[in-house]
């Protein structure tokens, strides 16, 4: 999430523009990266956090913070569940039984659901300023971005599966979208006011360690990010109203348009695992378009 407090200290970035430029698509692809609305404007300026469980689509804050939303293949959206008095969602995982996880930030709470909806706290730690972003390792571990938006500061640590916790980066700036590539060899971290794409060496165990700028922007802010299958990275370019796309040597190979400027986060889904679902903050509403390549988490 990128928190309002920060947008409007960058309001004077927004003119400016990129220089990198853009790939042009050939015919075949004229039907890809096409970015159309997907749900009606039913969620609150917190949107956040899709996610999908097989075909399914979760996503956070429909009609008032601290819900969950189920959405339908049409772009319909119900109330899942509404999460206890206190708790606000930011981010979901799925685990492979179906268990959500959700970065709870104002509670300071890495919440677990079960298939019944029962909400439990997998993690509390006084230390989180406000667990934002999350990604879930196939060894258990979770690994959650911990901005502070306002000294624009930011943390990183390991969930482990029963709840213990562990600092894995401090002194960062306001860390934010966080992924594991394919592989599960690097862990991309990005620090959304200072415009910069980390990426770090990442083990079975969750141990990180050889950080090197991945690539690094003048312009707008940094939210979600997600890889596909072949190692792409897609990032959500906050203010700009683009989905940045990057090949694993770091190098910019395509930009896709949105119709909302405030793209908060993205995810894989549908039968195929090729339809990006974006979620837009300032037209409280999510977006879609398809891809040629399924997500790094799809089967």
């Amino acid at each position: 999430m990128y928190r309002t407090i920060v947008f409007a200290g960058m309001a004077l970035l927004m003119g400016a523009c990129s220089s990198i430029p853009l790939v042009q698509k050939n015919a075949r692809e004229a039907h890809l990266f096409e970015s159309k609305d997907f749900t009606a404007a039913v969620f609150t300026n917190n949107i956040e956090g899709p996610a999908v469980y097989h075909d399914s689509l979760f996503v956070v804050n429909l009609d008032q913070d601290g819900t969950i939303a189920y959405v339908d293949t049409g772009g319909k959206a119900q109330v899942y569940l509404t999460l206890p008095q206190g708790s606000t969602g930011n981010a979901i995982r799925f685990d492979p039984k179906g268990n959500m996880y959700i970065a709870d930030f104002t509670g300071h709470n890495v919440l677990m659901v079960d298939r019944s909806k029962k909400v439990s706290v997998l993690c509390h730690n006084p230390q989180f300023n406000q667990p934002n972003d999350l990604c879930r390792s196939h060894y258990g571990y979770i690994i959650a971005s911990d901005p502070n938006w306002k000294d624009t500061t930011g943390q990183l640590w390991r969930v482990e599966p029963d709840g213990k916790f562990y600092l894995l980066a401090q002194n960062m700036g306001t860390t934010n979208g966080v992924c594991l590539s394919p592989d599960e060899k690097t862990l991309y971290v990005n620090e959304s006011v200072q415009k910069k794409v980390w990426a770090y060496d990442i083990d079975t165990m969750g141990n990180i360690n050889n950080k090197r700028l991945f690539t690094s922007f003048t312009d707008y802010g940094l939210d979600g990010m997600h890889c596909d299958k072949k190692g792409n990275l897609y990032v959500c370019r906050h203010g700009k109203g683009m989905i940045a796309i990057f090949n694993p040597e770091g190098e910019l190979i395509r930009e896709v348009p949105l119709n909302g400027k405030l793209c908060s986060n993205l995810i894989f889904g549908g039968r195929d695992g090729k339809t990006v679902y974006v979620t837009l903050q300032d037209r409280h509403n999510m977006e879609r378009f398809r891809t040629d390549t399924p997500g790094a988490e799809w089967p």
